[in-house]
């Protein structure tokens, strides 16, 4: 059942950005049941060349703390050993997590009860990277791990729909590392930062405060103390790409969030 791809080595690689596959499990069960093999079976055979960076585990609220996150865990680890087997490229220091029910949960159960592989596609490039680039592919929690009281912090691929606080569905893996790092970092505190496209800069919009809030709010529900985080919208006053922008991948990148370190 299980299929295997062969991907080619390529000498020079660089990383695009990170996506996710989830991956869901009956309930109180680990293995992986047919639907889940097929699911992960049909990514492969995309035959891309992905390196998965990241697993992380879910539980639905019954049952003890305890007990869903063993059994998170041990949903993560009957995926990485699936991926292993299949010949898909999993990265050496792969970051690993159970959040057990310690979440914000779905509604729908069976949504609760997954593995979320996030990962990205490789491509082969002429040149080396340069430390810029070096600079905009480090992981988030290594960002906050050297940043300094002052420092800002772009959540890269963190986006909004136009005029609103509503995240663009590639933004979920960036919250995931946002959350992961602010656990990782206790001392960290921090100020939120919305900001918004398309006006000009003395025009202030509400949206950008909305923004910010809705980054807040996420990490409120996640168990992170409110204490450690403020929040602020700035408009436009603040845009990466001047205003007007010359295009929509111009108008996307303002409409972000970013993250002042008040304290590490």
């Amino acid at each position: 059942m299980k299929k295997q791809v062969v991907f080619l080595l390529l000498c020079s690689l660089s990383v695009m950005a990170q996506e996710k596959l989830h991956v869901y499990f009956d309930f109180d069960k680990y293995d992986l049941n047919d639907v889940a093999v097929k699911k992960i079976n049909s990514w492969i055979a995309e035959g891309k060349n992905y390196e998965v960076t990241k697993l992380y585990g879910f539980c639905d609220w019954k049952g003890t703390n305890e007990y869903n996150d063993t059994l998170a865990i041990k949903r993560v680890y009957e995926v990485y050993n699936f991926l292993k087997e299949s010949d898909i490229d999993v990265k050496k220091d792969i970051e690993i997590r159970g959040f057990g029910e310690d979440f914000e949960q779905s509604k729908i159960q069976g949504e609760n009860r997954r593995v979320t592989i996030i990962y990205q596609e490789k491509k082969a490039i002429s040149e080396p990277q340069n430390s810029s680039e070096k600079v905009l592919n480090e992981p988030l929690k290594d960002k906050f791990k050297s940043a300094k009281k002052g420092d800002l912090v772009n959540l890269r691929n963190l986006n909004f729909y136009n005029n609103s606080a509503k995240l663009v569905p590639k933004s979920e893996p960036i919250l995931y590392e946002l959350l992961c790092a602010m656990n990782d970092n206790p001392n960290l505190k921090i100020e939120i930062q919305g900001h918004i496209c398309c006006k000009l800069p003395n025009q202030f919009e509400a949206v950008s405060t909305a923004r910010a809030k809705a980054i807040y709010n996420y990490l409120i529900r996640n168990k992170i103390n409110r204490d450690r985080m403020t929040f602020k919208g700035y408009g436009a006053t603040r845009p990466i790409h001047p205003i007007p922008e010359q295009n929509a991948l111009e108008e996307e990148e303002n409409r972000r969030v970013e993250i002042l370190i008040l304290d590490n």
